[in-house]
């Protein structure tokens, strides 16, 4: 997995920072999450294709987390893109959209899909055969959902020098990589776990989005290889935090520790301060694999 980090700060784009969007690859999927006002610029900036997005993930309709998306819709149809879209995202995100469309006369040449978000429990979203991703609800000043990514197991990697070993013909493989056990043509069986390597353990990322301190969600990222949370405010200024819906670095951090999330990736800073470095200090004094995100920056997962 790869995670690319567009823009990562609340409230107003600057000229050196951007809003909310991020490009997650995985399985060989790129998926974006959110769209903040100057998403496009932000792709183009990190050399990422336009063309292999066919998912967006909205967590919500605060204007720093969507946009952007509108602008997206039309860029893909002034480069001659026929491939489906699809967009998840709360209720609205549909009559906002093709009402600018419609507005504009700007109508895609390409299918546009929403799929509208209305549960206040987790859901699973988008399955294919080698990725899931399930809703995170989070608690906002509107309707919010978090993101987890996660892959799926793949088959047992076989072992070549023990299938040669055993003389075992070639068009046993794939069910031996399937799991199954061999019978040899002098009955004996020689179970999977002798032919075959575990496979590399399914890796998971969670994407939190604009939310108060909300344990309620620990069960839904628990053991998440990669947690982003939003820390919006230091503890100094927690009463803010409080009264806007946001979390602190504390809290974010308190979040990934009891969720035995692996790993925590800060963002969605308030520009007040004079630097970063002072969320992961904070975040530090309660767990300790701590990242910060910024604007152009990417994380191997």
């Amino acid at each position: 997995m790869k995670l690319t980090i567009l823009g990562c700060y609340a409230a107003t784009p600057r000229t050196f920072t951007n809003p909310t969007a991020q490009v997650l690859e995985i399985k060989n999927r790129l998926f974006l999450i959110d769209c903040g006002e100057g998403t496009q610029v932000q792709l183009r900036k990190n050399k990422i294709k336009f063309s292999k997005i066919n998912h967006v993930f909205i967590s919500h309709l605060h204007g720093d987390h969507f946009f952007g998306l509108i602008g997206l819709i039309s860029t893909f149809s002034l480069l001659g893109r026929t491939t489906d879209l699809h967009i998840y995202g709360p209720k609205g995100i549909k009559e906002i959209s093709l009402l600018q469309l419609k507005l504009s006369n700007s109508w895609t040449n390409y299918k546009l899909f929403f799929h509208e978000i209305v549960s206040e429990e987790s859901k699973v979203i988008f399955e294919d055969d080698k990725v899931i991703v399930k809703t995170i609800p989070l608690k906002h000043r509107v309707y919010t959902n978090g993101f987890l990514f996660q892959e799926k197991l793949d088959k047992r990697k076989l072992n070549v020098e023990a299938v040669e070993r055993y003389k075992i013909d070639t068009c046993f493989y794939q069910n031996i990589k399937n799991g199954k056990d061999i019978t040899l043509d002098n009955g004996d069986v020689i179970e999977n776990g002798e032919l075959t390597f575990d496979p590399i353990a399914p890796k998971s990322y969670a994407f939190c989005s604009d939310t108060v301190y909300n344990e309620a969600i620990l069960p839904v990222i628990e053991g998440v290889d990669v947690l982003y949370h939003e820390s919006t405010f230091l503890d100094s200024e927690k009463v803010l935090a409080n009264k806007t819906m946001h979390s602190t670095a504390i809290e974010a951090a308190t979040i990934a520790m009891k969720s035995n999330a692996k790993q925590l990736i800060l963002g969605h800073y308030s520009t007040r301060y004079e630097s970063i470095e002072l969320f992961q200090k904070e975040a530090k004094t309660v767990f300790s694999e701590v990242w910060l995100a910024d604007d152009g920056k990417s994380f191997d997962l």
